[in-house]
């Protein structure tokens, strides 16, 4: 039975034949082409040397890459003259001998506002080798426009504008009204330097001016050696009026703090105007002191 299975008829042997030779066939022209594809051809051998001579020129190439400077610089033909870095062009930094690169560096340096002040400052150029400097820095020129002013100069032009404007000092005796002079008058009192005639300036604004020459000793560090040099007059206070004048413009005042200018301003709410210092007597923010010292400054 096991024989039906197996059994072809002739055309069917024929054809099973047939594919087998063709099959033996493929894999014959497969095997030989896959060998001569492994054998090298002319070509290739062509390939392979050109590939190994740009493999060596690479090679050389890297083993004197660390000589090229020097070999540019052999190369090329170096003029040595006097140069401005702030002006000189990148023609003239490759004359001198500079590589394109560090010609380029300077340039932008420029271009970004860099001014080279001194010839030292040249040194900082990035690229540029200390042998390279040195053999530069007698040809360097700065500019009398880019060079770095010299701070004595400076220090003694200074000192002479202000020589030439100081003040000369008053002679003994001199009086001064404390409630109008100014900045310029407070420095020719001896004794009186800029400072201290602001600060001057500064409390008697706050004041509303001096009603007398001892109110100077309210400024820290004031002797009582400057009050001979002046004279108040009279009537000469500015005053604030405390039934119209915020309790912000109260407290400014020296005389008066904040919780006394609260009281000024809860005793109008609920009581009305005031007429008289007297009328704050019986509240224990304000003594008798602080009444003497804030009546030439306050009116009703």
């Amino acid at each position: 039975m096991w024989k039906d299975f197996f059994y072809f008829s002739k055309a069917e042997r024929k054809g099973i034949i047939v594919l087998t030779l063709l099959i033996i066939i493929v894999t014959a022209i497969g095997l030989y082409f896959s060998e001569r594809s492994t054998l090298p051809t002319p070509n290739d051998k062509e390939s392979m040397a050109a590939y190994e001579s740009f493999i060596v020129s690479i090679h050389n190439r890297k083993k004197n890459w660390q000589k090229y400077d020097r070999y540019y610089e052999r190369k090329q033909q170096i003029t040595l003259a006097p140069f401005d870095p702030n002006t000189a062009d990148s023609a003239t930094f490759i004359r001198l001998g500079l590589h394109p690169y560090i010609a380029r560096n300077i340039l932008r340096y420029r271009a970004k506002g860099g001014k080279f002040r001194t010839p030292d400052s040249f040194a900082k150029v990035y690229g540029i080798t200390p042998e390279q400097f040195n053999s530069l820095l007698p040809f360097i020129t700065i500019g009398r426009a880019f060079q770095k002013k010299n701070d004595t100069i400076r220090l003694f032009a200074r000192k002479t504008v202000q020589d030439s404007l100081k003040y000369y000092k008053y002679p003994e005796g001199t009086i001064v009204n404390l409630n109008l002079a100014d900045t310029t008058e407070f420095k020719k009192i001896p004794g009186i330097g800029v400072g201290t005639a602001k600060r001057i300036i500064a409390y008697r604004s706050e004041l509303g001016g001096f009603c007398h020459v001892e109110q100077l000793q309210e400024i820290s560090h004031l002797s009582t050696e400057l009050n001979k040099w002046f004279t108040v007059g009279r009537n000469e206070t500015r005053r604030i009026n405390l039934n119209k004048t915020s309790i912000e413009r109260l407290n400014a005042h020296p005389y008066l703090n904040f919780y006394q200018a609260k009281v000024i301003i809860e005793y109008r709410k609920k009581k009305g105007a005031l007429k008289s210092l007297n009328q704050l007597a019986l509240y224990e923010e304000f003594t008798a002191k602080d009444f003497e010292r804030i009546a030439p400054y306050i009116c009703f």
